[in-house]
Parts: C-alpha cells; structure tokens; sequence
C-alpha cells in the first residue's frame, strides 16, 4: 500500500520524510493551489463580460468566489494528480491553522481523489509529533474553510471596491485594505499628534555625592515642600503645565540661582526606604510577542520574523508559529524544567511547574506557544544553526526555558536628602536573587529604558548621614512628542486592539511600506503624505472601514462564523449590499468627492498647500498671479514639515538654488540644492554641455545650514584616495554611499572590502591609519546583526580601567590585539603566544593616545572650517549654549527616505 502526503513546502516535506514508513510518499503544493484572480488574464473567457469579473466574487450568485490556478501552479497542480494515480491513500498535512485547511480543501476540488482521505495536523515536527499524528487523522473541518474563505472574499470586496475609488480620487496604484488602512490610520493619527506637539522646557538639579568613597547621583524632586515639575505634568498641546498640576516649575536662571545658593552647604539623609519586589518571567511566544521582540531585540521586521520561524517549524527545530495561545505542554514544560536543572541548578527552578492561559479576545485554535520542538530541548549552540535562525532560536529557546525558572526578587531603594530647601532623591535597585534574569529579560519598546536586571548600587546609608557634594549641575530637559509607532509597537496596538489576525501582520506591514504609506527609519514607521490624504479620504467618507472598534467587530464575526454561531452569507450580503453597505456607500458618496480636494492636504500653520501628484507630495502656492509648485523631498516628514523648510522649497524653486561659491580649482559654481532625496551639493550649472552635473548628497546629521563652501568641495571630491595598503598595495578610500560614508581597501580581482566609519570619523578628514584601523575589524552583518563573533586566538585577561577583556583575534591582515573598540596589530616580529597583558597594554596605550589626539584635531579643524560662515557660528553658538540641556522622552525615532512602490489592488 501506497500512501500520498501532502505538505506546503519542499523544506516542510524533506523533513516529514524522515520520520515516515517506507511506501509514504510526500510532495509539496508549493502553497495556495487556487485563489481568487490576480489579474484580468486570469480571469476566465466565459465571465469575462460578467460585470463581477474582475471583483473576483458573484455577488450576484450568493458571494461565490470564483476560484484560478495561477500560472504559476499548473505544473505542481499536475505534478500531484500524477502522484496521486499511484496512490492507494491520500493524506493531507497541510499546516494546522485556518489557512492550512483552507489549502487542504482546495487540494480536494481540485485532485478529486477517489482514494481514502485523511486530515493530518501536528504542532511540531519531530518523530514522536508525526507518529502520533498519524495514529489520529480527522476529516477536512469544513467551519474553518468557511471562516478562511469569508475572510478572504471580504478583504477582497474591501480592496477591490475602496482601491479603485482611490485611484481615480488621489492618485493611480494606491490600495486600501479592511486591516492595513486602520494600520495606516493609527500611524498618521500618531504624526498628528506630533505635528500638533508643544515643546516644553522645565530644569532640576542633578548631585554627585560621595559616602564612604563610593559615588552616587540624586537629583531634586522637591523645593520648599512642592514638587518639581517633570516632563510628564506638561500638556502635549501647549507645551505648558497641564491644568490642575500642583507642581514647581523652574526656569534657568532659577535653577542656577538654587545651585548656586547650596553649593558647599550640608547635606542630610532625610529618609529611606527599602521596597522588595519580585517578577515573574513573561509568557512564552506567541506569534505576536514573537514579532515584537524579534523586532526590539533582533531589528527583524515583522515579515522576516515569520519568515525565520517558519523556516526554523519546517526543519524541526521549533513549534508551530502561527499561533494566539501561551499554553505549554506537559511534555515542553517537563523539557524547559529539566534544561533549567541541568543549566542554572535546582535553586533557579519555580517551585511548582508554572502554566499560562492565553487572555486574549477571540484567539485562535488550542495551538500551544511557539517554543523549542521536542521532548527535550536542544540548546542554541547544540543546533549548528546561524546568522538569524540562531538568533531567533536562541530568543525562543530562552524564553521557553526561563518560564520555569524562579521569580526574580529585587529590592528598591529610595532615599531622600535635603539640603537647605532643596530635597533631593537618590534611586537604587539591588537584585537579591537574579531568578529567570539569567536567562532572559524581556526587551522593551522604549530605547531608552533601563534593562531589568540591571542594578544600581548605592553606599550604605542611614538617616542622619551627611554624605559630601562632589557636584552639583544644572539640566535642562525638553519634553518630546509622542513616539512614532515601530513594528513592535504597532503589532502591539493592533493585538490589543483586536484588529485583524496576528498571523497576517507581518504581510500588512510589509503591504504598507511597499505601497508607500510609510518609511522604515531608524526602526519607527513613519507615514507619508500618500497615507494622509488617503486617511483623510477614508475618514470623512467611510469612517466604519478605519475605525479600530468597528475593525474589531468583524475580526470577532469572523471568528463566530468558524464555530457555526454567525452564519456567513447573511453576513456578507449585509456588508456589501445592505442599505449601509460598501457598494451602496461607494456609489453613493463617489460624486460627493472632489479629487482636487482628496489629492490636497492642509496642515495647520502652513500657507502652501500639500498636493498629491503622479511622482509623490509637492508644494502648491500663488505668487504674482502665477501658480509655485515645489517637490517636498522624500524624508520630509509631516510631522517635520514647517514653515521656514516650506520657504527654502519655494524660494529654490523661483529663485533658483543658493550659490556657496565658485570651486578653487576649476572656477565653476557650487551650488546647494533639495530634490526628491534631501539636499545635496551641485558643481556647474546644468546645461546642453554639463547634462550631468556632478553632485553630492549630504552626510547624515549635516544640515543646509552647516554646508561651508570648504565642505561642498570636500563632499564633490569623494571618493578620495588615501594611500595604499602595506600589505596588499590596494588602494584605500574614503566615500558616501547609500548606508552613509565608508572606507574601501579594493583588492582588484580579490574584490572590494568595505567598512561603515563610525561615530566621531569624519569622512572628509579621515586618514590612511584609521581607515587601516576600521579594515581590519571583523565586517558586521546585515540588518544590524553582528555577524558571528570570532573565536579569540588568545584571551589575555581583564584590561585594568574598566574589566574589558583583552584578546588576540586573527584578522585579514594578520593577528591583532582587542580592547573595546581598539584593534592594535601583533608587531611582525612577534609570536600570537609571546605576547603578555603588560606588552599588550603597552601597546593599546600607545594606539589609544595616538587615536584620541588624532580625532581631536580633527573636530577642531572641522571646527575651524564651519565658523568661516555666519550662519555655522551661529549654529555652534547657540549649541554651546544648550551643552547642559539633555532631552527626556519616553520613546525617540528618527527620520531619512526609502524608495517608493507602488502596486495595486488587494491588502
């Protein structure tokens, strides 16, 4: 007896294979078999005509989906009829969610098996999984085909019914999706609330002291017996104290008066108080905390989170990772408690064994968590696993194995010292038993957070103890809008808010950023103008569609239609062609909707208007009768854009470009310009001899008013060489590049090797040694991901300042010497075993003197050349000013341009 299996994926199929008797034979589908159409082309000659064609539904036959095999699946589709004909028994295994039923039934319309079916589903992929899954096959479960298809026939009616709308309204390509365009909406609303952001300013205290030679910080919380003011009490829409806030405000000159006036006076322990705490480690992953640390701790999209994970189910290495619940298994309970025994020893181990429940409104099937597959865990290391599959194994392995483990038990402590008027706080935290900490600590969306387990030591203190001033500062703090949202952050909100399913997260954020409704930068998504006046649209013409709540509700019908409680053609017809259905609103309020209007978006303090055109946003004034357009460059956010950028746009448009000067060496003008990318530095006029002129963007961080005439020509020369390589006599290079400026040592046929500078190098004054320098460190990985860490040759031991550890690694160009961020070369006339800590620190002084000089003179004559214009001194005077100010937010992003798409259609 024969028996087919089919899976999705040939990865998924190599690994069953393994664990099935002789005369199983296992194939992939390759995924979906059918779908609705993609493409008029796909679309049937004998509907064609049929005015629902290209909807892909017959709404007027009872919302049937009219079903094609791509292309693209015809040989597969074949491919399996043919397995099929020799087969005596047909198993489906196809993943165990709605979408893997769904593909398991299309497989069915379309083989038309005469054999024997089964239905075969597994949480994991090892032998004991599909042994046991194979003595309990079940029958194709028809509710959740129906839930997966309602599904999809609604966010194709959403999509194919809103998208062309948008086209003719706004602009051609644009989309709009039953779950992405509440995504896009609660990011514009975030750049909103930005762009309608105060700033406020408030200043304390901050005190150096010193008790028993051990130093500690306290800063002031209490003046006269008020308190002081902190970024909290101020009101996001003034900019000024909220209302009701019984709090002291300081100004500068308040503030260094109060320094001033306790400056050498005594200070007393007033109180203290010890508060213990303990934590519980947090729930193990599910698809949704997996995406949001994945993204903190890793910097993985969302998309290639899944894309990991599922790759890292399909060879066997974790659970299923499409799943809602946080349950564990006894078996993965009995796994994690015996890796904490083995790993941490027994006083790390939770006295019982710990379970979850999931809490979350309308999950999904009784999956259980994502974690390690098995009965017993295999270690990250023990997996031969790498780059990003071991990092995200690593991350389930420890969040697994730290569900059994101990709690935490920490003990805070605050203590209050006065000085005159002035009452002072000083914060510590001290962990009296690290528990599941030594496994893992959950990451955090706000980058400035203190991690957990990290703690905070203050000296032996008692009430009445006078420890000495050592000293005594003056800060200002600014208050910062409200964060852009990051993939973690978003993925959070929609969860919480029971928007969509987790499992589609990854492809609605990916549909967002490809469509051009936001840019990735600095791992916050920032909406763009296309997303605003979409929202707009949407929000005064179909206010349903882009509202969390009502989003929710059918996230929740559609999870009643799975169980049989809602029944989903009363449903779908209510929808789409009720009285306040979608066809009957679009064909309704279609001719209310005034594209000139849609296309345009009006912001508050903005005399231009923001438009919507084929090529992107642009600026629309009149001028002397005449109408001004100017294009707003790609990183130029909302939230950023303000009325003196709308007059530099405007003024180089009618103007013409502001002219630095004429070059030293060849006499023609340099001129400082803003396009599509940002602002960037042009050599000559653009003309029928010159049709391409040289130009040069500039470096992250330098702004229009920093440009000198010095720099243009610098920037204009890149690539410049600095000198050749000792060794390999490759040239060496310093350039800007699109990941900003490097250093190139090209090894013609060897290949080119590149190197990112790094904070305090600057690509115009860099020279041969530092570039040596950055060569000859280990090259880092993509997506912020170190590549894997080298094995020192030699480990010489703690270096004596600060307990960084000294070793020997064996580079491109030979052994050198680590500490920290300095690499120092062995000398040639040395052998790796010779070398001692003391010669190794002798050497790593005479490097990190040589640096630190060479950097200085570096900022200073950087420095010489920016005061050469008025408006750079003014900038380094009004920055000098402000050295004392830090600002205090809970979240920072940042901004910078990534390249359009654009596509059609369906979310």
């Amino acid at each position: 007896m024969s028996t087919l299996v089919i899976v999705e994926s040939p990865t998924k199929a190599r690994t069953i294979r393994n664990y099935l008797p002789a005369g199983y034979r296992v194939e992939a589908s390759m995924g979906h078999v059918r779908d609705l159409p993609q493409s008029a082309s796909e679309i049937p000659a004998n509907v064609k005509e049929e005015k629902w064609a290209k909807l892909g539904v017959n709404i007027e036959s009872e919302f049937e989906p009219l079903y094609v095999v791509p292309k693209d699946k015809k040989k597969i589709v074949k491919a399996l009829k043919d397995a099929l004909k020799d087969a005596d028994e047909l198993i489906l295994a196809t993943d165990e969610d709605r979408e893997g039923e769904s593909i398991s039934w299309h497989l069915l319309q379309l083989l038309q098996p005469k054999v024997p079916i089964k239905r075969m589903v597994f949480h994991e992929i090892t032998q004991e999984a599909i042994k046991e899954a194979l003595k309990n096959c079940r029958t194709v479960d028809e509710k959740l085909v129906r839930a997966q298809e309602t599904r999809r026939i609604l966010d194709r009616l959403v999509g194919y019914t809103l998208s062309p709308l948008l086209w003719k309204k706004i602009a051609w390509g644009l989309s709009a999706g039953r779950v992405q365009s509440v995504a896009v909406r609660l990011l514009v609303r975030r750049e909103r609330q930005r762009r309608a952001f105060h700033q406020g300013t408030y200043w304390d205290l901050k005190a150096t002291l010193e008790k028993d030679k051990s130093a500690f910080e306290a800063r002031l919380v209490t003046l006269r017996g008020q308190r002081l003011a902190t970024g909290s009490d101020f009101d996001e829409a003034t900019g000024q104290i909220a209302a009701g806030r019984n709090v002291l405000l300081l100004n500068e000159a308040e503030a260094r008066a109060l320094q001033e006036q306790i400056t050498n006076k005594a200070w007393t322990v007033s109180n203290i108080e010890e508060r213990p705490v303990t934590r519980k480690p947090a729930p193990p992953f599910t698809t949704s905390t997996l995406q949001q640390e994945s993204n903190r701790k890793l910097r993985l999209s969302a998309r290639d989170t899944m894309r990991v994970a599922q790759s890292l189910y399909e060879q066997g290495f974790i659970t299923y990772m499409r799943t809602d619940s946080v349950n564990l298994s006894q078996q993965a309970i009995e796994a994690a408690r015996t890796c904490v025994e083995n790993m941490y020893g027994a006083a790390y181990l939770s006295p019982e064994p710990r379970k979850y429940s999931t809490k979350s409104k309308g999950a999904q099937e009784a999956h259980e968590a994502i974690r390690p597959a098995g009965s017993s865990f295999r270690t990250p290391q023990e997996t031969g696993l790498k780059g990003a599959e071991f990092q995200l194994y690593d991350l389930i392995w420890k969040r697994t194995v730290a569900t059994q483990m101990a709690e935490a038990r920490q003990t805070h402590i605050t203590v209050q010292i006065q000085v005159e008027e002035a009452g002072f706080r000083a914060s510590g935290k001290r962990i009296d038993f690290p528990g599941f900490f030594r496994a893992y600590v959950e990451g955090s969306d706000d980058p400035d957070a203190a991690i957990e387990d990290r703690e905070v030591i203050l000296p032996a203190l008692k009430v009445g103890d006078k420890p000495s001033c050592k000293a005594l500062e003056a800060i200002g703090h600014e208050t910062q809008p409200p964060a852009r949202y990051t993939e973690a952050s978003l993925v959070k909100t929609l969860e919480s808010e029971g928007i969509g399913r987790p499992s589609t997260y990854a492809s609605i954020i990916g549909t967002i950023i490809d469509r051009g409704y936001a840019q990735m930068v600095s791992n916050a998504l920032v909406p763009t103008f296309t997303a605003f006046a979409v929202t707009t649209l949407l929000e005064n013409h179909f206010p349903d569609l882009v509202d969390t709540s009502f989003t929710a509700r059918m996230e929740q019908t559609l999870d009643e239609i799975s169980t049989g409680e809602v029944k989903w053609l009363p449903y779908l017809k209510e929808f789409y062609l009720g009285k306040a259905g979608l066809e009957t609103q679009v064909k309704e309020r279609e001719s209310q909707i005034d594209p000139t209007e849609a296309r345009t978006i009006e912001l508050e303090d903005l005399a231009a208007k923001i438009r919507i055109g084929r090529y992107g946003a642009y600026l629309e004034t009149e001028k002397d009768d005449a109408i001004v357009k100017a294009t707003i460059p790609q990183d130029l956010t909302p939230a950023d854009l303000d009325p003196a950028q709308v007059e530099v746009l405007l003024r180089q448009k009618t103007e013409g470009p502001d002219k630095l000067g004429l070059h030293p060496d060849t006499g023609e003008p340099i001129y400082l310009r803003i396009g599509p990318f940002g602002p960037y530095v042009q050599l000559g006029d653009l003309g029928e001899t010159n049709v391409e002129p040289k130009r040069a963007s500039l470096p992250k961080g330098v702004g229009m008013d920093d440009v000198t005439l010095e720099m243009a020509v610098g920037l204009l020369s890149l690539p410049r060489t600095l000198g050749i390589h000792p060794e390999t006599n490759g040239k060496i290079q310093a350039g800007l590049g699109r990941f900003g400026p490097y250093v190139l040592h090209d090894q013609g046929k060897e290949g080119k090797e590149y190197r990112s500078l790094k904070a305090g190098d600057d690509v115009l004054a860099i020279e041969l040694d530092r570039a040596l320098e950055l060569l000859a460190e280990p090259k880092a990985g993509r997506r912020g991901a170190r590549s894997k860490s080298k094995e020192p040759l030699r480990s010489l031991g703690a270096h004596p300042a600060d307990e960084e550890p000294i070793n020997i690694y064996d580079g491109p160009y030979g052994p050198y010497i680590k500490h920290g961020k300095t690499n120092v070369s062995v000398p040639e006339d040395q052998a790796v075993e010779s070398i001692t800590l003391e010669a190794a620190l002798e050497l790593l002084g005479t490097k990190e003197s040589t640096s630190k000089s060479g950097r200085k003179s570096t900022k200073a004559a950087s420095g010489t050349k920016k005061s050469a214009t008025k408006a750079a001194t003014a900038k380094s005077e009004t920055a000098a000013s402000k050295t004392k100010t830090r600002k205090t937010t809970t979240k920072k992003s940042g901004t910078s341009s990534t390249k359009k798409k654009t596509s059609t259609l369906e979310s």
